[in-house]
């Protein structure tokens, strides 16, 4: 936990950048990135950290902090691969791209990897649908995916293949037995 840390510790980075924006409020996101470079996330008390700093409620900084997706809230591995799930992604290959992720890597998305190298997150658009279907890792986008590219991009940062016997069933599939259906919510009288 950062709790006075940043200030002690970013002190000449903290007043630099301050002295960029005459409105205090302005210098909420690189006071964030500084916290999550620091942390690996921005933690509960970084958020009211830099709260005290720009002179505003922790509420108004955790509502940024769970805006943008670049945030983390809590500790993520050294590799965040986000995979698109909207429906442009999807109609290219999306899901399957995520159930090879999620295989490969021994985790549902929002979790971490076994090796601990990789977390999986999914994202409602990256904003690359012409280019379907894509990852984030990291900072850098990887487009026109299919399985192959992508073990090759998770072999390059170092990413084992998870032997067979410890592979997971990817989140979006079923398993072959069916269930009764459940009942539902709204009955309607005889």
């Amino acid at each position: 936990s950062s709790g006075p840390m940043l200030k002690e510790k970013y002190r000449a980075e903290i007043d630099e950048i301050l002295s960029r924006y005459p409105i205090r409020r302005s210098a909420l996101l690189p006071l964030l990135y500084l916290a999550q470079q620091e942390e690996g996330h921005v933690s509960e008390a970084a958020m009211k950290e830099i709260a005290s700093i720009l002179r505003l409620t922790p509420p108004q900084v955790y509502e940024t902090v769970t805006f943008y997706t670049m945030f983390h809230q809590r500790e993520v591995a050294e590799n965040v691969v986000w995979v698109c799930r909207t429906l442009s992604c999807d109609l290219r290959g999306g899901k399957t791209i995520q159930e090879h992720l999620e295989r490969r890597l021994g985790c549902h998305a929002g979790g971490t990897s076994r090796d601990g190298k990789v977390t999986l997150l999914k994202a409602e658009c990256l904003a690359a649908c012409g280019n379907a279907p894509m990852i984030q890792l990291n900072d850098e986008f990887h487009e026109n995916l299919d399985t192959a590219k992508l073990d090759a991009i998770l072999d390059a940062i170092g990413v084992a293949q998870m032997p067979a016997e410890e592979r997971i069933e990817p989140s979006g599939r079923r398993s072959s037995q069916r269930s009764a259906p459940a009942p539902s919510a709204r009955q309607s009288e005889p």
